[in-house]
């Protein structure tokens, strides 16, 4: 399945998410998929967002050993599901939202805690979400940073 399908399928798994067991499950099932969008981009991606999609791997790799996993099969797994990135700039952008709704929805745990084990827990998860999210959105500016460059060139050479 593309990545784009498959975050819009966190996306809805995570907002019909309703206790703090649901939330935590779909915040590392996206984070997985984060980490799986990042190892296709190090390898087959543009050569201009390897570096930045190996952080990614790294960070979002962080944001699922923080969080608790959910007991899954293999089908279940959203990220195993990947087989292929689409357009780079599409999956980018909703990447960046699903990590960005991760942290709000990871905030609102993280304020109704009763412990202070969920409530660190989700404070880790959320800043591995928001580091990931930044290296989404650097990989956003650098596939825009190209593009301007192959149009420079163009008006260079036209």
């Amino acid at each position: 399945m593309d990545a784009v399908r498959l975050i819009g399928a966190s996306r809805r798994a995570l907002a019909g998410s309703g206790d703090t067991i649901e939330v935590v499950a779909e915040a590392w099932q996206a984070q997985a998929l984060a980490q799986a969008i990042g190892s296709r981009f190090a390898v087959s991606g543009p050569p201009e967002l390897r570096g930045e999609a190996l952080g990614l791997t790294e960070l979002a790799g962080r944001g699922c050993g923080v969080l608790n996993a959910p007991p899954l099969d293999m089908a279940d797994l959203r990220a195993a599901q990947l087989t292929e990135l689409g357009d780079a700039r599409e999956s980018l952008l909703c990447l960046g939202g699903l990590l960005g709704e991760v942290g709000i929805a990871l905030v609102g745990i993280a304020c109704a805690a009763d412990d202070q084990g969920t409530y660190w827990q989700c404070m880790e998860a959320i800043d591995a979400a928001d580091e990931s999210r930044d290296r989404v959105l650097e990989m956003l500016r650098r596939l825009a940073a190209r593009d301007q460059g192959v149009v420079e060139r163009g008006r260079a050479t036209g």
